[in-house]
């Protein structure tokens, strides 16, 4: 592909790409090449993580083995998608560049990124589910560096007293018979996100895949059963009329609450989890004929994106391949609550500390939401995902009538 044709390229899929964004482009400043070419510049999604961290000390110790200055720059996840497509529009993209999974696609279609074959990337060691999220026509672009997905968080405390045994919880009915005991206890029975973004899709997910669902068949008869399990949860009482608007934050808060048995939630809610005052445990989100349902990955991708010097991508390289070694793995994902993507490093996560089992089991079982090919049609398909699941749920349409047009509306 030529400059100019890369160029029209990544401004074409800069739009697709906001739709998991979803913030407004802004000008951003190239990176700093540094005297000599001897700095090189990471981009990451963890400004939570100052100079001085761990992470930092990661970074900079990874240059120093690599012979090179590393200068990093953290952003949240929405500023650093939209600086990355406009860095990639000016020929002035990092050397590597720390992004979450789902936007990786969107820059490999445009030619923002180099493959691993290109690069030299080793990922053979990754889980084949995980690396799924980064490939595109049969290319990885990039090396998962961790994974985070979702589960059922209970209260053990208030299951006991409604006289459920959450061991008899293994599919859709024996759920919503455990959320009709605690209703009629008098209590709450589930929460979880279903506000109009892409959280509400990401929720929603495990359900829709746990139907035995696909996102190339919005409209089908089990997509259909897991919208309307939602639906009548929300018209017997069992889940609140708030879930219409809720963060995974805000459903957070619900549970924290003490009120709520169940709450459908993340890997990176365990620091919170320890704040709880009443005690509590974590299921799979069952599947609607039992086993684990299939959940979306969240985290991120180490990729290398293109540069005008080729000359660059040999450290780069070795940047990415430091990152993502199983020696420095444990302790970044530990530091960033991800379970690793590599099955040694996970086996050392559970052995330091047992509650994650639990959590591997599930990232394990999970999927990347550009999987089965998708690619760049993800966004669009997630939107009218999460717009039907406003509509059903809102009473607009029923649940048949929401996806039946959502998958017109991917059609067109």
């Amino acid at each position: 592909m030529t400059t100019s044709a890369w160029r029209r390229g990544v401004a074409g899929a800069a739009l697709t790409a906001l739709v998991l964004a979803g913030g407004a482009c802004a000008a951003t400043d190239g990176p700093d090449r540094g005297a000599g070419g001897a700095a090189y510049t990471v981009w990451d999604p963890y400004p939570q993580f100052a100079a001085g961290s761990d992470w930092e000390k990661l970074l900079q110790s990874c240059g120093s083995a690599a012979g090179v200055t590393v200068r990093r720059t953290g952003y949240d996840t929405t500023d650093l998608t939209n600086k990355a497509l406009l860095a990639a529009q000016q020929s002035n993209s990092p050397d590597v560049l720390i992004i979450d999974n789902p936007v990786i696609s969107t820059l490999a279609q445009a030619g923002a990124l180099t493959s691993a074959d290109e690069t030299g990337l080793d990922t053979s060691a990754s889980a084949p589910n995980l690396l799924g999220a980064g490939r595109l026509d049969g290319r990885a672009y990039g090396v998962p560096i961790g994974a985070n997905t979702l589960a059922l968080w209970y209260n053990k405390d208030l299951l006991g007293r409604a006289g459920v045994d959450v061991a008899s919880v293994t599919d859709w009915p024996s759920l919503t018979a455990a959320l009709a005991k605690v209703t009629a206890a008098g209590k709450k029975g589930i929460t979880f996100s279903a506000i109009g973004t892409e959280e509400g899709s990401f929720q929603f997910l495990p359900w829709f895949w746990g139907s035995g669902a696909r996102l190339t068949a919005l409209d089908s008869p089990p997509a259909v059963s897991a919208l309307t399990l939602w639906k009548d949860w929300l018209t017997r009482g069992y889940a609140p009329n708030s879930v219409i608007n809720n963060t995974q934050t805000t459903s957070w808060q619900e549970f924290a609450g003490g009120d709520f048995a169940f709450a459908e939630n993340g890997t990176w809610q365990r620091a919170n989890a320890e704040k709880l005052d009443f005690a509590y445990g974590i299921i799979p989100v069952p599947a609607s004929a039992g086993g684990t349902a299939p959940a979306p990955t969240g985290g991120e991708f180490v990729s290398v994106p293109v540069q005008r010097d080729t000359g660059r991508y040999d450290v780069s390289r070795r940047l990415v391949s430091c990152l993502t070694s199983p020696d420095n793995l444990l302790t970044t994902d530990t530091t960033l609550s991800y379970v690793a993507p590599v099955a040694a490093v996970q086996q050392k996560q559970v052995a330091a500390d047992p509650a994650l089992k639990v959590w591997v089991d599930a990232v394990n079982a999970a999927k990347g939401r550009t999987g089965d090919d998708l690619g760049t049609r993800y966004p669009k398909i997630s939107e009218q995902l999460w717009t039907a699941v406003q509509g059903a749920l809102s009473g607009a349409k029923t649940p048949r009538a929401a996806l039946s047009a959502a998958q017109g509306a991917v059609a067109k």
